[in-house]
């Protein structure tokens, strides 16, 4: 039997990440904490995705708040 995965992201795709940041802090609470242009200036989802998977740095930084915010509320 494997043992359960200590890798916090897991089985969770960028989308689901992105509709979590969203739902916890707002398009405007996740402009303030990253300072993204897809998040502060007309935000969608569709948009902000295609943005974060043609740029890694900004990934890293939504991926490491979700990692930040599930520490806080695990």
């Amino acid at each position: 039997m494997t043992p359960p995965s200590k890798d916090p992201l897991h089985g969770m795709t960028l989308e689901a990440i992105l509709i979590d940041l969203v739902a916890r802090y707002g398009w405007d609470g996740l402009a303030s904490r990253i300072d993204i242009r897809c998040f502060s200036h007309e935000p969608s989802i569709k948009s902000s995705l295609g943005f974060l998977r043609r740029t890694a740095w900004a990934r890293q930084k939504v991926e490491a708040l979700f990692v930040a915010s599930q520490r806080r509320n695990g």
